[in-house]
């Protein structure tokens, strides 16, 4: 059930990535800026440590990054987490090893926009002083309306 329900939510992430795309190719490029949503959930190590090493790229070309971050993935966010352990980066990537919240803070260093979910916070030991300085708590409805932006993909880890 767990596999069948990452496929769907693969196959309806990438429609929207290659929706959104399609429509942002269509407008002006001085009138739109290319942005993408991404939405980390998972408390895996290498999911995260990826979806952040994507990030990285995607803002490297020129993307708007917009980080949500929610369930295990809010831990990222709190001022003082540090990753159980660090991700082996290929042989040929110089850095050698890297924690996904160390990425994190290069995208927000660089002017990615950091979010933890609404319900993050209430559900955690944590509180709003807990969190990394930039980091803000997101409200659902522009979070909604980000998703719901045809130019505007979605990635979800």
């Amino acid at each position: 059930m767990a596999i069948k329900k990452r496929l769907t939510l693969a196959a309806a992430a990438a429609t929207i990535g290659v929706s959104g795309m399609s429509a942002a190719a269509s407008h002006d490029s001085e009138t739109s800026q290319d942005q993408a949503l991404v939405i980390l959930t998972s408390n895996s190590l290498q999911t995260q440590g990826m979806a952040m090493i994507l990030a990285n790229a995607m803002q490297q070309q020129g993307t708007d990054l917009h980080i949500l971050l929610c369930d295990a993935a809010g831990d990222l966010a709190v001022q003082g987490y540090a990753s159980a352990e660090a991700i082996q980066t290929p042989a040929d990537n110089p850095v050698g090893q890297i924690k996904p919240e160390s990425i994190l803070g290069m995208l927000m260093e660089k002017g990615a926009s950091v979010n933890v979910c609404a319900i993050y916070l209430p559900n955690s030991d944590h509180s709003e002083a807990d969190l990394r300085e930039g980091v803000g708590v997101a409200a659902p409805g522009p979070i909604a309306e980000m998703m719901r932006d045809p130019a505007i993909p979605v990635y979800t880890f």
